[in-house]
């Protein structure tokens, strides 16, 4: 991809993939590397990646899990238009499309975009993590719907994950550990079999990231993991952060 606009292609799980990526807008790293970790090699059916930006996760996946058809969904479509380059950059087209559709609009607009009801297997998303009104933002449009996200809209976020979902459905998200309170509000009568897995920077630090799961419809009871740590106490990269970098190594959750 010959344009200014654009940097890349860069590798990501030990060369599985390469995506190009906006100069100025969101960059794609170790969330994405996670979130996509999280699907078992053996998933089949059809996968949203709800706010794909360059498409990272959902092509990760693709490229592991032959079995499955990836939508990769975002709100910006100069970002469904590079996840969609990206996917026919690495030979996916076949089984990867791109819509841009709005995770928040109302479920008939959500219906119209792709987004219908009792449709997808399995969802993986990485919304937006920064509250609004609490953090300094960017003057670039889409940089700031990449980042920024109220509390009514986590919580339309997690109904959009409910309808669009089958019955027993499974989702995957990763988000920072002070919201698992709202999560699990807005979880509550809509998913069970919900599995916690604290993601720390460092040993001995707080955690920075959790990942969340859950079975549409399922009465069974939460499970907490056991962390996981990507980097040791002086530093360096632990070896099951560095395997699953490098596309080696998978994260249970319990899907």
């Amino acid at each position: 991809m010959q344009d200014e606009r654009f940097n890349g292609p860069h590798a990501f799980f030990g060369g599985l993939i390469s995506v190009f990526e906006t100069k100025s807008g969101h960059q794609s790293g170790t969330d994405a590397v996670l979130l996509a970790a999280c699907l078992p090699t053996e998933a089949s059916g059809l996968l949203l990646d709800l706010g794909c930006g360059s498409g990272v996760v959902g092509l990760g996946v693709a490229a592991r899990c032959h079995g499955l058809k990836v939508r990769l969904v975002d709100i910006d479509a100069g970002m469904v238009a590079l996840a969609r380059h990206n996917s026919l950059h690495n030979g996916l087209g076949e089984r990867v499309e791109a819509l841009q559709g709005d995770v928040l609009a109302p479920f008939a607009v959500r219906q119209a975009q792709g987004l219908g009801a009792d449709l997808a297997d399995m969802i993986l998303s990485n919304p937006p993590f920064h509250p609004a009104g609490r953090v300094q933002t960017s003057p670039d449009e889409p940089r700031v719907r990449a980042h920024v996200l109220d509390d009514e809209g986590m919580r339309q976020w997690i109904k959009t994950l409910h309808t669009s979902l089958k019955p027993k459905g499974r989702f995957v998200m990763i988000h920072r550990p002070d919201m698992l309170p709202l999560l699990l509000e807005a979880m509550q009568g809509r998913f069970g079999e919900i599995h916690i897995r604290p993601v720390h920077g460092k040993a001995g630090r707080p955690a920075m990231r959790i990942l969340v799961s859950g079975v549409k419809g399922s009465r069974a009871p939460l499970v907490m993991l056991e962390p996981l740590v990507l980097h040791d106490a002086e530093g360096n990269r632990t070896p099951e952060d560095e395997a699953i970098a490098r596309g080696h190594s998978l994260i249970h959750m319990g899907l």
